[in-house]
């Protein structure tokens, strides 16, 4: 795996993410977990154009589209790690309602609830 990639993603995930996930690693999900953390991490996050709170922010509205909300909690942790403050992430997710739908949106909230019920 790339160790620029593994880095940025304990950065953003957290080291008790990223070691549950290595963890849970099989022969069969190993590559896939080498493809994310070089691709996604190593490339995408690495990139200078946009900074972390930005892809932050566009991540949690594409996770909000497409209504995948166990990867939404996992990146609403990390948009909190990586700056946005809990008023920002109460406007991406008010933003997704017209974009991507009040369902959509109306369970992002719910998510977002019970991720800042574990932060406090």
């Amino acid at each position: 795996m790339s160790d620029d990639g593994m880095r940025i993603r304990r950065e953003i995930l957290g080291d008790e993410h990223v070691d549950e996930a290595v963890e849970r690693t099989t022969p069969d999900t190993a590559d896939f977990q080498d493809l994310i953390t070089r691709y996604a991490w190593g490339e995408i996050w690495a990139r200078p154009g946009l900074d972390r709170r930005t892809r932050s922010a566009i991540t949690l509205m594409a996770l909000v589209a497409l209504n995948r909300e166990r990867e939404l909690a996992m990146h609403i942790h990390a948009a909190l790690r990586n700056g946005l403050t809990r008023e920002e992430i109460t406007e991406v997710l008010l933003q997704s309602a017209i974009y991507c739908g009040v369902p959509a949106a109306n369970g992002a909230f719910a998510v977002f609830r019970d991720v800042m019920e574990e932060e406090t």
